[in-house]
This record gives C-alpha cells, structure tokens and sequence, in this order.
C-alpha cells in the first residue's frame, strides 16, 4: 500500500499547470477573457491607475537583477565550479538503496526497491520542467528512495533566496545538500560514502577547483563503505528509518569513529560538493516574461485578461503585499490557512509547524553560514525574527509559476484555478497549525481567471539550454 507523508502549505497567489490549449505568457488573444468574437462586457479594457502602474514597474526592472553575492561560498561564480557542480547534479551514485515499494522500476520511480545509486538532484527537480517533479506519480511530492514529505520546489532563481527549504531551516547551498544527501527518503546515502564517490568519480575535477582531497583509499585511516553499507535500512509505518545509517554523523558507525580531525575532512569534502551545486543552480532563472515586455511597451504582449489580473494583482487582490520585488516573494514566512488534505497516497501529517521549527533547527545547525565551513558572513539570520509564526512557509517565486505541476508546500493544489479560489475564499476555516493571515477577497469568476491570466504571463525562456544536461 502507497504510504505518504504530507505538511501545511504556503504561497499566497501560488500558481498551476496551464491548460493545454492556452498558450504561454497570457498573451494577446489567450487566457480568460481573451478569445475572439468576445464582448467588451465579458472582455472590458483594463483600467490601470498611475499607483497599480507604479507598483506594477516596481516589479519589472529594466533588466532582472542577478543573484545577491552569496558570502557562504567564494566559488559562487566560479565558472569551474559551475560545471563541476552541473555534473554532480545529474550524477546518482551518491545515493544509497531505495526503500520504499512503491520503488517499482515503473516511469514514475527512479528505480527498484532495494536498488543503489539511482537518485540524482535531476531525479526530483526535472530540468526540462523547471526544475520541479513531474516525474513521480501524480506530480505532487517526490518519491525518492522513498515519499518525501512536501512539495520539491522549482530550483529557477532560488539563489534569490538567503533562506532555503520551504521552512528555511537551511542557510547555503552545502548545508541544504547535506540534507538531502543524508535523509533517508531522498538521497538515503552517508557523508563518509559521499566522499569516497567523489575521489573514486570525481577526483580530478574537484582537486582542480578545491585542492588535495583527503588520501581516501587508504583503508586503515577510513573504511570502506558500498552503497549496500551506507544509509537507512528500511521505513516504518510513519516514514521514518529503521536501522543503521553507516558514516553519517550521530549513528555510531564508522564516522564517529574517526578522529575529529578526520570528520571534518569528509565534512568538507561535501561541503565543497554543495559549493559547486550552489555556483551551478545560480545559474538557472526562468528569464523575462511577457509581463515584462508589456511594462517595457508592447501592448501586444498580453491579453486584456493578464491586464486586468496585473491590475488586481497589485491592487485589490493584494497578492503584491508578499509577492514583492522583481522575483514576486517577500522571501518571508507567511500562514495562509491551508487545511491538509490527501496527496497521491494516503497518509496526512496535520502537525507541520514550518518556519517555527525550520529556524530553530537552522540556528543549531552546526553547517549554517556562522559555522567553520562558510566562506563568510552576512545578515541573513541576523535579519530573521525570533520567533517565526506557527504554520509560517516560504514566499514562493512567481515567475515560471505556470510550469510547476502542482503547488502550497503540501502539493494538494494542482492549477492555478484551485490557488486563485482558495486565495479568494480566504483560506480554510480549520484544520492547520497556528493563525492564517487571509481575508476573503470577493474576487468574481472572472476576475479569479484574470489573475490566472496574469500568472501565466510570467513564464520565461527559462535556463540555457546547455544547462539542462550534464556537461
């Protein structure tokens, strides 16, 4: 039987799958409102004040603004690093065995139950698709080595964010590859394993970039692990490991047997891994839209439905007051109310306290941007507040968000339509952790489809295509 774990939500505004008639961007002609033969009282002109324009163009700079300097990692521009950490993305023998049944060698796992080195980062954020899971079934959350519990989000301008992970329990990209590495229903897989993956595969590459790695054939100084010797065992009823997860940290196995010396050795060595990750994902954007096009002159470039969503996007919908800024988020933590609701499978996890967890786990990282492995130092924990609110999640990014498959960090919302009526509705009455921040709308039917029509034409060109295959 198919087993789940599912969270709370986020978004406010999130987005959906287009439909398959309606073109990308929303433009002339296309989306709500939009066909031909229709009447100026189904389809009015949109009538746009000088302040909606004013907030509009806050959110379309001349030119979209690179990725913030990342201080945690000095090889963030680094074009070595980059297509080092390109490779490693499409690269699965880090991984270890896939455990959960539901493993079935079908089109919609990656692999067999009991099968190693089968999950990539290409496994669950699909680069031809944004960067999102549309492999696994359903299309709502991934199914690694075994079901995750919240939605993969797209990996397009997430070097945007200061904090990452829906919760933001993460601060940098090596830190956040740690934990997918080391969770037994993604990567399911050790540092200790990790590390002699990269002198065994990557030797070469990393020296070149990083430097010397630690003398890992030598058997006397650290053992020797295959993939069928590291990582968690097997799951039990609630997703949880059972068994012993051999050279990661805390189990009592052959990493904690190393001296401290030798730990921070192979810590680093993956942290590095991460360095070249995080310097290859800054580079995937979703690009100019149509949206912006239109704010730059083209009248032709979107429909009269994506103006007059454009409208009450910034205006009375309010869905600019955290979807902000030239990559619409806030890139704070907000909760929308969403009652959890079954996904894909059967099981539901009513008890997802988001960022209120995610920091606290964040500022006890010994991986975080303070720590001994950071290049540097910003603000970006000292900017975040004490206490997050219950049931808080992440600002998604907007644009490219027609792409995704599905969306709020449970996934049980599958089209834009579905996330402009819950928006409209106010959110749900109960069945969620803490207090939601919605009002209802009383947006109209068609109103709600404008909205739609504006998301759609935010979509991009989206990455080079060089990017979307290991180099």
């Amino acid at each position: 039987m198919h087993r789940f774990a599912l969270a709370l939500l986020l978004v406010a505004c999130g987005g959906g799958p287009k439909p398959a008639d309606n073109p990308p961007g929303g433009t002339a002609g296309s989306g709500a409102g939009g066909g031909a033969g229709t009447s100026a009282t189904e389809d009015p002109e949109p009538a746009l004040g000088e302040q909606e324009l004013a907030m509009l163009r806050s959110l379309s700079p001349s030119s979209l603004p690179a990725p913030p300097e990342d201080a945690t990692n000095k090889y963030a521009e680094d074009d070595a690093a980059a297509r080092f950490g390109q490779a490693l993305f499409f690269d699965p023998r880090f991984s270890g065995q896939l455990l959960d049944g539901d493993n079935d060698a079908s089109e919609h796992a990656l692999g067999m139950k009991g099968d190693v080195g089968k999950v990539a980062c290409a496994g669950c954020h699909v680069p031809e698709d944004g960067f999102s899971d549309t492999r696994t079934l359903h299309r709502q959350v991934s199914l690694g080595a075994g079901w995750g519990l919240r939605r993969a989000p797209s990996l397009l301008d997430s070097a945007q964010s200061r904090l990452l992970m829906w919760d933001g329990r993460r601060d940098s990209y090596f830190a956040q590859a740690f934990g997918v590495l080391e969770n037994e229903v993604e990567m399911n897989s050790s540092r200790l394993f990790a590390a002699h993956q990269v002198f065994t595969n990557h030797r070469q590459e990393y020296e070149a970039i990083f430097g010397p790695l630690p003398p890992l054939d030598d058997a006397t100084r650290f053992p020797q692990l295959s993939a069928l010797q590291t990582g968690c065992r097997s799951l039990d009823r609630n997703n949880k490991c059972v068994g012993v997860r051999r050279g990661a940290p805390g189990d009592g196995a052959e990493f904690d047997a190393l001296p401290p010396a030798d730990q921070d050795a192979i810590t680093r060595v993956f942290v590095n891994v991460g360095k070249a990750l995080g310097a290859y994902e800054r580079r995937l954007t979703c690009g100019a839209a149509p949206f912006d096009a239109w704010m730059q002159g083209n009248e032709e470039a979107l429909s009269r439905a994506a103006k007059r969503g454009a409208g009450l996007f910034v205006g009375r919908a309010g869905c600019v007051k955290c979807h902000s800024g030239p990559y619409f988020s806030d890139e704070k933590f907000h909760n929308v109310g969403l009652q959890p609701a079954l996904v894909a499978v059967v099981f539901i996890d009513a008890n997802d306290q988001g960022a209120s967890a995610g920091l606290t786990q964040l500022l006890e990282d010994p991986l975080n941007s303070h720590g001994g492995f950071s290049d540097g130092m910003d603000d970006r924990l000292a900017r975040q507040p004490e206490e997050m609110p219950l049931g808080a999640f992440r600002t998604p990014r907007l644009r490219c968000v027609s792409s995704r498959p599905s969306f709020m960090h449970t996934a049980q919302l599958r089209s834009l339509q579905e996330v402009t009526a819950f928006f409209n509705r106010g959110g749900d009455k109960f069945g969620f952790l803490g207090a939601s921040e919605l009002q209802p709308l009383g947006l109209s039917e068609r109103e709600q489809a404008d909205l739609v029509a504006f998301l759609e034409s935010l979509s991009g060109r989206g990455p080079d295509v060089a990017l979307l295959a290991p180099p």
